[in-house]
């Protein structure tokens, strides 16, 4: 077996997990998808020209974003693997994810309210209760919410796959990733351009949130509980609120919506066969088709005849995109026992940090530099600068004061029995 895995070779479950050690690679793929995010989100307010030009055929965003599902996938299920214990693994995930995150929705409605950035989405007004509620689940972009920071739509999917990673650890199936990826890599080229966009939170806007919230709260309960019939009903939970969202109720449609999923066990089926855990060749071609289906249910046009299914396909700037990201991915798997850039690594430890107030920054930027189009490139190149040290800064402190305590605190918290 590979010595460069986070996942010891054997785990007891209920024993404390043994500390990872980190893979430098991972973290130079997150700084690298990191600064691609920021790149893309800054081109309306810097470079135009980018925009007008090299957008129409690469999708930057989605390249960023496809790199970071990836990773998700290759680590996340062996972090509850190496734990052996379901309420360990969210507590970790909640210290994980929750508190930069609440900094960046705070910052967002701070900004918004004393109109240095550009404003709210106008759609959070009309039911606050419901729209806050939504945010709290992490899922409010399968919820009809719009995202009072743009990027907090892939945390949606994220925890999705958290709830499906969960699902599958506690009915001991957790090795078929690589049979789990193609299925939705399949779902996706066959039926996501037949699926409905948004189909539950157009028809019952207010209902849909509360009932997920519900519904949410009592899986994860079942989850963690000790009686096996109850978790046993928490599998099922998860599953039905999982892809029902996923299938009914996605902002971006079924296509990308699936295909996301599906990305995200493709990386764990490449994590399983690099530890042994997979046979080699049945597994590793199932997870050579997943990014073959996602280019074809990418470039698939959509279904005329279906109600409410996207009007467009998704295109070749986001084919290519994700084809991109996948072999960025196996470049960095290849090249993972050699030592990456320092300032790549320590980017990719800050990255969730960078993710989450980068939008910021580029707001606040746009307010003080204006319209780009009549400036000298010059200036742009200047704010350019202002903006990548204001995001670093950001970031640093964040990760340093918000993310690393909390972190700490989880741990602590965790052990507790």
């Amino acid at each position: 077996m590979p010595t460069n895995t986070l996942t010891p070779s054997r785990t007891e479950i209920g024993a404390p997990p043994a500390k990872a050690p980190r893979m430098g690679w991972l973290d130079a793929l997150r700084g690298l998808a990191a600064l691609v995010v920021v790149f893309e989100h800054s081109l309306d307010v810097l470079l135009p020209e980018v925009r007008r030009t090299a957008s129409p055929w690469f999708d930057f965003g989605r390249y960023g974003v496809f790199v970071f599902f990836l990773v998700s996938g290759y680590v996340v299920p062996f972090s509850l693997e190496r734990r052996g214990n379901v309420r360990e693994f969210w507590i970790g995930r909640f210290f994980r994810l929750y508190p930069a995150w609440i900094v960046s929705v705070g910052l967002a409605l701070l900004l918004g309210a004393t109109g240095i950035s550009w404003g709210l989405p106008a759609a959070l007004g009309e039911r606050p209760w419901a729209s806050a509620l939504a945010h709290l689940t992490m899922l409010q972009d399968l919820l009809g919410v719009p995202n009072v920071v743009s990027v907090l739509w892939t945390l949606s999917y994220e925890m999705v796959f958290y709830l499906l990673v969960t699902a599958m650890f506690l009915a001991g199936v957790h090795r078929a990733s690589a049979r789990v990826a193609l299925g939705f890599g399949v779902a996706a080229a066959m039926l996501g351009v037949a699926l409905p966009s948004g189909l539950l939170a157009s028809r019952w806007p207010g209902g849909t949130t509360f009932v997920a919230a519900l519904v949410l709260a009592a899986g994860l309960a079942a989850l963690v509980s000790r009686r096996r019939s109850v978790r046993r009903a928490g599998i099922a939970v998860a599953l039905v609120l999982a892809l029902t969202l996923l299938i009914l109720d996605s902002r971006i449609g079924g296509v990308e919506s699936l295909c996301i999923i599906a990305t995200m066990f493709a990386g764990t089926a490449i994590r399983g066969i690099q530890d042994g855990r997979l046979r080699a060749w049945p597994a590793a071609a199932m997870v050579a088709l997943v990014p073959v289906l996602s280019l074809l249910a990418g470039l698939r046009p959509p279904a005329t005849w279906a109600a409410q299914a996207n009007v467009q396909s998704l295109g070749l700037d986001w084919s290519i995109a994700v084809a991109a990201a996948w072999l960025t991915f196996l470049a960095g798997l290849a090249l993972r026992h050699r030592a990456m850039p320092r300032a790549l690594v320590w980017l990719g430890l800050v990255s969730y940090s960078v993710y989450l107030l980068h939008p910021l920054v580029v707001q606040a930027i746009w307010r003080a530099a204006g319209d780009p189009s009549g400036q000298p490139a010059i200036e742009r190149l200047a704010w350019g600068g202002v903006l990548v040290s204001g995001v670093l800064v950001a970031a640093g402190l964040a990760h340093h004061y918000v993310e690393m305590p909390a972190q700490r605190l989880g741990r602590r918290l965790s052990r507790v029995r």
